[in-house]
């Protein structure tokens, strides 16, 4: 005779390899998905403000919580200009890293060494914090251009310049000149399309850090990192390098058909949340198109196209133009 609990069978815990439907926690500062195929910051539909507002607008909405006025957004460029420089110790170690180094590691490397130049204080407050992220808006373009001129000229580059956003001071500081206003334009709107995504890994990543009581910039290093893999934003270059491998608009429908029929995955297509397609989608497709046009080269564009309707054909979820819209001005 067994008694009730020998009968039993052990428990096993249920596998999950997605923890869909599980809350991780809570946030004010958007929602992805909340009809199956939407996104909003702080209520607001990214649709409504991705082509009309700055990107220091929704940098503002997001960090200090409210979409400036006029006289606020000045106030806010004046500050973001005034962080543009690099302490010369976060110069110094950009220096040391080879032409080879990978823009995330620059980056990651980067917010790292200004962790140790300009630390948060120890309290963790939200004033300071938020002061913290102003900085790593303004001189993360510095950064990377920095490193870029230094490593493959050993030109130390001047990272002040005149233009009054992120966007146009990142292109000014990238070609060494002023950027048409079309760039700018293009800049605030994919950035603003870049700005906020919920639950991403690399936000994940970020607060899993901040729960430990650390500081501010070792979790945006942390996020970097993780945003660098190719399951997250890494997959943009991936996206990006499958669009370069054909030279006709007809050479990538045959492949990505051939892709398609063995059941290959495609980078930059499918996603957990956005069933139907990726909302950000056809605006950066509309900026990709526009550029393209003005640069009078096509090619970039239509091969994208063309391997978006096969995709779409193949009834796959869209996502490659916010991951990798062609563009000439970068």
């Amino acid at each position: 005779m067994t008694t009730q609990s020998e009968a039993q069978p052990a428990f096993k815990p249920k596998k999950s390899v997605a923890l869909s439907g599980v809350a991780a926690g809570n946030t004010a500062l958007s929602t992805v998905g909340r009809t199956g195929n939407d996104l909003h910051y702080r209520g607001y539909d990214i649709l409504d403000i991705a082509t009309e507002c700055e990107f220091e607008e929704i940098a503002h909405l997001l960090v200090h919580e409210k979409l400036p006025n006029k006289a606020e957004l000045a106030a806010y460029k004046i500050k973001l200009k005034a962080l543009r420089v690099l302490p010369t110790a976060v110069s110094t170690v950009l220096e040391q890293l080879p032409a080879s180094s990978h823009a995330m590691d620059v980056l990651r490397t980067g917010v790292s060494a200004l962790g140790c130049c300009v630390p948060e204080a120890n309290n963790h407050g939200s004033a300071g914090a938020r002061d913290i992220a102003d900085r790593l808006l303004a001189c993360l373009g510095s950064m990377l251009c920095y490193w870029h001129h230094y490593s493959n000229s050993g030109r130390r580059i001047d990272v002040q310049t005149d233009d009054d956003s992120i966007g146009a001071h990142f292109l000014h500081l990238l070609h060494g000149r002023k950027p048409k206003a079309s760039w700018v334009r293009a800049m605030h709107t994919s950035l603003n399309l870049y700005a906020e995504h919920e639950f991403n890994a690399s936000t994940f990543t970020a607060r899993v850090i901040a729960g430990t009581g650390s500081d501010l910039y070792s979790c945006i290093t942390g996020a970097i990192g993780a945003l660098r893999g190719p399951k997250h934003g890494g997959a943009n270059e991936v996206a990006f390098e499958i669009q370069n491998r054909y030279a006709t608009p007809d050479a990538a429908e045959a492949d990505i058909r051939k892709r398609v029929a063995n059941k290959e995955v495609i980078i930059g297509f499918g996603h957990p949340v956005y069933t139907v397609s990726d909302p950000r989608n056809h605006v950066i497709k509309e900026v990709s198109r526009r550029l393209a046009i003005e640069a009078g080269d096509m090619l970039g564009f239509e091969v994208a196209e063309r391997i978006e309707s096969e995709c779409r054909r193949s009834r796959k979820c869209l996502q490659i133009w916010i991951g990798s819209p062609p563009s000439p001005i970068i």
